[in-house]
């Protein structure tokens, strides 16, 4: 957070030099209009053509790391919900069952956790660990139909585990379009540089509007790119709904 604030008031203060240095340098002639109507209207334009790209990322980046949280909180309950419908089972599978979960659970949090925040969850472990939970809730034939019953149950409860860890994973390598972040970076920086145009006689009116117009637009774009990183960052979404539910992982 500390990092943010610095980064939002040295890019403002940069702006400041600029606006010191233009005034010191350039500064309005005598017969030239406080505010240039050609000018104004163009900067109205690119503000309003800004605030929709700005508004675009800020909804595409936001569920991203909604997804991210859902498929977070679906896994970790389907998880739970197996390791809950186990004791319904044969004690054999029951035991079998258990013990994979908890160390399907524990790889997710200790192994995968760290590798996801570096964007990079290319191993295929996890899914072996998923598969040895998938092959120890088996009940003999003469399972009694209380135990087939839960069986069904832990096999509907092991596809939504499944779908939901196949969403995490895509969450890991999902963000948002480079298209977009070419118009929040040109877009931010023709916002402020139509700030030029006009003839504000005052340097530290100009100054402080330049100021706060960029500290705006450069706090903004941090914040996109900090949900841009559903695993990583401020707002990244932790493996609490896990630890929740399995306090000894």
């Amino acid at each position: 957070m500390i990092e943010t604030f610095a980064v939002v008031l040295g890019v403002a203060l940069v702006a400041a030099g600029v606006v010191m240095a233009r005034h010191r340098f350039w500064p309005p002639g005598p017969d030239e209009e406080p505010r240039e109507d050609v000018a104004e209207y163009i900067s109205m334009m690119v503000g309003v053509l800004y605030a929709l790209v700005l508004g675009l990322a800020m909804v595409s980046v936001w569920e991203i790391r909604s997804g991210a949280e859902s498929h977070v909180r679906t896994e970790a309950s389907a998880a739970h919900q197996i390791l809950m419908l186990s004791s319904g089972l044969p004690a054999p599978e029951a035991r079998r069952t258990r013990g994979a979960v908890d160390a399907y659970v524990h790889h997710v949090v200790s192994a995968e956790w760290p590798a996801m925040r570096d964007g990079d969850l290319s191993g295929q472990e996890g899914w072996a660990l998923l598969d040895t939970v998938r092959a120890s809730g088996g009940v003999p034939a003469d399972a009694t139909p209380a135990q087939q019953a839960t069986l069904q149950e832990t096999l509907a409860q092991l596809s939504v585990l499944d779908d939901a860890r196949r969403g995490r994973e895509a969450d890991v390598g999902d963000g948002l379009s480079p298209v977009l972040w070419f118009g929040l970076i040109v877009g931010g920086v023709l916002t402020v540089a139509f700030m030029f145009m006009f003839g504000v006689r005052r340097s530290a009116t100009h100054v402080v509007m330049v100021m706060g117009l960029t500290a705006l637009i450069t706090f903004t774009v941090l914040l996109v790119y900090q949900l841009n990183q559903p695993f990583d960052g401020l707002f990244a979404v932790d493996p609490t709904p896990f630890t929740r539910y399995f306090p000894d992982v």
